[in-house]
């Protein structure tokens, strides 16, 4: 059974005729439930450890954005120390020094002058605070300075004249600047309009009303907007004022001897310079803002390369002021030190339902970006209090929270993909309950609720991948009953083109999660394979699938080897084959004629799962029989697709269905010439399931027909006696491949014995006796078993390799 795991398609559950055909050469020649499967082969199938191609290492797009506000930081910070220097001067010097002395003008200039600058320090001092107040649901003036001047300007007379309206009004006219900003609810971190979210407890601080009155000018969400044209109009004013005086230089006359008087010029020469200078520089400052932001459009771009989509301009403006506040308030060096994905982190941890959104959606872009993944889920990896939070998550059951829920199950989906990430996640306490609540039963629910089983089943999917997840899985009460029921894929579902493929896809991973539990092997295993079939739906979904669901291959596929896995146990064998049509629709599968060459592997599965069903169960070997198929089957041994599978059904129909039934099987000596043929010419596992064939087949011819049969074909049975001998020669140990290929060589020469005295005398010619001695030295437990679940023997032969060894020397001796 090809066990390796199906890739994950995110468009139509069609598959892609390159994939199809990977699937059918992995069939066709990879290992199945006939042979074990060492540690060794399994590790190199499984994508789930393999390590990732070294990718060239990329540049972080927010870099330009910290580095961004590292040189407004210098700006500022150069303004904010003229200032300083300026404001000391002034008080120390000319206020203190010359207020008497000073020119009535020149005194009036510098008070106003102080007065602007005090007033757009302190504006400045609190406009960030105030800013990251505006950063969730309007374009807020702190970064698009220009453009937000000009959108206010044409409310500035209605928000005025709002002040007096009632309060209705006012939101009316809030609703409407809302809207003139660009921002819509798509973009908005906020959630839709048409369903309000539950009162919060405490206050948003954006709609904090300052005053009892006026709400519309002191809301929180303006108080930024009004700071930045203060300070705007601050520094012009300084600018103005300070070029005025300097220009005219008209600071009073001095009269000789007035020692008073004498330094008072360039004192005041220095004080404009330093306010000049102190204003300059704010306004290049904004200028140079304005330029990266509004005509280079930094934000913009990093938005792109970061790929963040429509609502990425929230989660920017955001990351900016954090890393420019640090630049401000500390360091500038401080906002090199941020990122994306820690930033993303650390609103991930807020108690705000917004920053949550934010932190969210910044993780779920990254986690899926082929780009940053690596680096996004080591980081997330390690932090145990971040996986508790996102499984936290998955809890959450209003409504308005379910691109939250969905986001997190997607990110907890990729950090699935990493072995050591599926341990700590499943480590947590109530881990497998919160991905349990995910899963939706009602098909008629909404698109999203929809989405988010879908997620739940691709996060079930990646956990199943390790052995102990597994039983976790099946220990979770109500987990599998609610996989099992999105296995469930209607007629209309599997034939109409129509259908969207959100359905197929949650039926095609679904399916691919029941098949990896169904694999487990050991106890953990037995448990849940006993567990999934005793879901009465179980086998009969799957049934359906068999039997509408031929335009979608992969999903027969994995009902197949489901159905395959399940028949490990002896209880699920007896109800697949007591479930009606399921034998029928298997067979068909397996004889369809006109299916394209890359389907094969369909037809494969289909021939393993009927040699697993009629395996030592005589119930089943009578259903096939009853279904006319012994014909079919023998006249399958021609072809070279299925002429494996069809000897495994008819040897099992051979041995297991039991003496009644002898004359339906009357007719497989017909394959007698073709089973002949293929021992002596072909090799490996065609070679070993013929041979297993023959020793049961020719039990139904008598002496003379078989001498006709062998002159017919043009074969002695001392060339079939040669090769038995050569076979077990070539074969000194038992082979992995074929584990049972000496032991079907040498029962078929006990028949060969038994049915004629001259094959004793050739067979003791061949030196039998001394090859059947190394045989019993060379024994193994490989050889004991007729099915494998990994390294694990399952279903023991009843007859034991050295008594076969025994009846066959005994026979050499007694001839």
């Amino acid at each position: 059974m090809d066990r390796r795991n199906y890739a994950e398609d995110e468009g139509s559950i069609h598959l892609q005729i390159a994939e199809l055909q990977k699937l059918s050469e992995t069939s066709s020649s990879g290992p199945t439930i006939f042979e074990p499967q060492s540690s060794i082969e399994k590790r190199d199938s499984s994508n789930v450890d393999s390590v990732p191609p070294t990718l060239p290492a990329v540049r972080a797009p927010e870099k330009q954005l910290t580095l961004f506000a590292l040189r407004l930081a210098v700006f500022e910070k150069a303004a904010t120390g003229l200032g300083t220097l300026g404001f000391i001067w002034a008080t120390v010097v000319l206020l203190g020094g010359f207020a008497i002395t000073l020119d009535k003008t020149d005194f009036w200039f510098i008070t106003i002058i102080l007065v602007i600058e005090g007033t757009r320090i302190f504006s400045r001092s609190h406009e960030l605070e105030w800013q990251h107040q505006a950063t969730w649901s309007i374009t807020d003036a702190g970064i698009n300075s220009f453009r937000a001047l000009r959108s206010s300007s044409h409310l500035l007379i209605g928000n005025i004249k709002a002040i007096f309206r009632p309060m209705h009004l006012v939101r009316k006219q809030s609703k409407h600047a809302r809207e003139s900003t660009g921002i819509d609810d798509a973009a908005s971190p906020g959630l839709g309009t048409d369903r309000q979210r539950m009162p919060s407890r405490t206050w948003k601080s954006s709609d904090v009303p300052l005053l009892p009155f006026s709400q519309w000018v002191f809301l929180a969400r303006n108080v930024s907007k009004f700071l930045y044209w203060l300070q705007l109009l601050s520094a012009t004013a300084c600018v103005v004022l300070s070029l005025i005086k300097l220009i005219k230089h008209n600071y009073g006359e001095v009269q000789k001897g007035d020692t008073d008087k004498r330094n008072r010029q360039a004192a005041l020469n220095i004080f404009y310079a330093l306010a000049l200078a102190e204003a300059l520089l704010f306004l290049m400052e904004k200028a140079y803002w304005e330029w990266k932001v509004s005509y280079c459009r930094l934000l913009d771009e990093v938005i792109k390369e970061c790929e963040l989509g429509p609502t990425g301009m929230v989660s920017i403006r955001r990351f900016f002021y954090d890393a420019y506040s640090r630049c401000v308030n500390g360091s500038i060096f401080d906002g090199l030190k941020m990122d994306m994905v820690t930033f993303a982190m650390d609103l991930l941890a807020s108690n705000s339902p917004d920053e949550q959104l934010i932190g969210v959606r910044i993780l779920q872009k990254f986690a899926l970006n082929e780009r940053f993944s690596d680096d996004t889920l080591q980081k997330m990896g390690i932090n145990i209090s971040l996986i508790e939070r996102l499984v936290e998550m998955l809890n959450w059951t209003d409504p308005q929270d379910e691109e939250i829920r969905r986001s997190a199950a997607e990110i907890l989906s990729q950090l699935a993909g990493k072995k050591q990430n599926s341990l700590r996640i499943v480590g947590i306490p109530g881990a497998m309950e919160s991905i349990s609540s995910l899963l939706q039963t009602n098909r008629s629910c909404s698109g999203a609720a929809d989405e988010i089983s879908e997620k739940n089943i691709i996060l079930d999917h990646k956990l199943a991948c390790d052995h102990d997840n597994c039983g976790k899985i099946g220990n979770t009460r109500g987990l599998l009953p609610k996989i099992i029921d999105f296995t469930h894929a209607v007629e209309r579902l599997l034939k109409d083109k129509n259908v969207g493929t959100t359905q197929t896809r949650t039926v095609k991973r679904s399916l691919q999660v029941v098949k990896m539990l169904v694999n487990t092997t050991g106890a953990t295993g037995k448990h849940l394979r006993r567990e999934i079939s005793e879901i009465v739906f179980t086998i009969s979904y799957i049934r359906d699938i068999l039997r509408h669901g031929e335009r979608h291959p992969i999903l027969q596929k994995l009902g197949i080897d489901i159905l395959t896995s399940l028949a490990l146990e002896e209880d699920a064998t007896e109800r697949i084959g007591g479930t009606g049509g399921v034998l029928k629709e298997l067979l068909n599968i397996f004889f369809k004629q006109g299916m394209p060459e890359n389907w094969n592997h369909v037809k494969i599965a289909a021939g393993e799962a009927l040699a697993m069903l009629s395996l030592e169960s005589k119930n089943n070997c009578y259903r096939i029989l009853k279904l006319h198929a012994l014909a079919r089957l023998v006249g399958a041994l021609e072809v070279p697709l299925l002429r494996i599978n069809a000897a495994r059904v008819l040897r099992n129909l051979c041995s297991y269905s039991g003496a009644d039934c002898f004359n339906h099987l009357k007719g497989v000596t017909a394959a007698a010439p073709t089973v002949l043929r293929a021992i002596m010419l072909e090799e490996n596992k065609l070679q070993e399931v013929m041979l297993g064939l023959a020793a049961h087949t020719f039990k139904f011819m008598t002496s003379q027909e078989s001498s006709i049969m062998f002159e017919r074909e043009g074969i002695t049975e001392a060339e079939l006696a040669d090769e038995l001998v050569d076979i077990l020669k070539q074969h000194q140990y038992p082979p992995i491949k074929i584990p049972r290929i000496r032991r079907f060589t040498i029962e078929l020469a006990i028949w060969m014995m038994r049915d004629k005295v001259t094959n004793v005398h050739i067979f003791k010619n061949l030196g039998m006796e001394k090859v059947l001695e190394a045989v019993l030295e060379t024994t193994a437990e490989l050889e004991s078993f007729n099915i494998f679940s990994g390294t694990v023997g399952i279903n023991r032969h009843s007859t034991t390799i050295h008594s076969l060894v025994e009846t066959a020397l005994k026979l050499l001796e007694e001839g």
